[in-house]
Parts: C-alpha cells; structure tokens; sequence
C-alpha cells in the first residue's frame, strides 16, 4: 500500500475522544519497547510520525492514526513495565478494556512481540484476553533481523506454542530495520480493511 497522507489525530484516554468518523481501525498491543512505533513507522515509510522511545512506558494513552483517510492505526500502551505505578496501571488497563471491549471500528488487532524472546506471561495474557473478545489476531513478530537465518523458524515455532495461536490467526516474522515482512503485513491488513 503505497501511504501519501498519515498522522496523528488525537490521543484518547476515554471513548468519548474516539474519532467518530467511522474508519476501520486496526490496533497495536505488546510489551512496551518490543516496537509498536517503529513498526507503525515502517509501514508507512515515516521516520517519526508514531514517537518511539528509549524509555518504556512512554505510551500512556490510545494514539490514533489516520493513515490515507482510509483507516486508523491505534497505538495502545505497551504493558509489562515495572516501573510504572500500580494506579496507573489499572488505569491504562481500564482504557484497554473499553476500548477492546466496545470499539466496533476494531477490524483486527496486531500483537506485537520480540521472536528473540519466549513471548512473556503478559503477551500469553494478552493474546488470551483478544481472543475472549473475538477479535482476529495477528502475531507481528518483531526484531527477525537480530535472529540468524538457521534459527527463525524455531524461534518462530516457540512464539506459536507459547502463545498457543488458534487456527485462522497469523504470526507474522518481521524487522522494521530491514524491512522485512512489510509487503506480507499489508497484505494482510488489507483482508481487514
């Protein structure tokens, strides 16, 4: 998908600060630092329109992006970060679970993780908690360019038993330095646009 138009429209803390223009959405969930943004900037060939940060825990709110007027993608905060207050914590998880819980607009959600990495006990609860909700997953597994060829495919295998991926949901290797996996990811993104 070739993106000529991409920006931020709001970032939200509560329903009432959703864009209401009825655009698919397609949201981004993972560990914070496991690169959401960076993801989010390759695919749209930008350097910087989605804030990556070298401290963790920098995401605090839903971070809306409109991208060719045609969709959004929902940057929401990364989980797992000791060092974050605990109220601030239930906070963000409650704006989560309103947002995955009511957003209609939600065609699909991209489940970011680290393939250099067994997924973690937040990734494991985070992919059980979309599918309780029935929202088609896609595993992105990022970093591939830190994993030597010989060893992607078991590193790929441990992401999908760990996360025990259901049959129709899709794990998808990628590396947002290289750019491998971009062309498979609107790919599939377009099924669900």
């Amino acid at each position: 998908m070739k993106v000529t138009n991409a920006e931020i429209v709001i970032s939200a803390v509560s329903k009432k600060q959703y864009p209401n223009d009825q655009l698919p959405e397609i949201a981004l969930a993972g560990r914070s630092n496991v690169g959401k943004s960076s993801f989010i900037n390759k695919l749209i060939n930008r350097k910087s329109l989605a804030r990556t940060s070298s401290k963790p825990g920098k995401t605090q709110t839903l971070n809306f992006y409109r991208i060719n007027d045609a969709f959004y993608f929902v940057d929401v905060p990364g989980y797992g970060y000791a060092k974050v207050s605990k109220t601030e914590r239930e906070k963000w998880g409650k704006m989560m679970e309103e947002y995955f819980q009511t957003r209609e607009n939600l065609k699909a959600v991209l489940l970011v993780t680290d393939i250099r990495h067994e997924p973690t006990r937040d990734d494991i609860q985070m992919y059980d908690f979309l599918k309780h909700f029935e929202h088609p997953v896609i595993v992105v597994a990022t970093k591939l360019d830190k994993i030597p060829k010989g060893k992607r495919a078991s590193h790929l295998k441990r992401t999908i038993n760990t996360l025990q991926v259901e049959k129709g949901d899709l794990v998808l290797p990628f590396s947002a330095e290289t750019g491998e996996g971009k062309d498979e990811a609107w790919g599939i993104l377009k099924k669900y646009l």
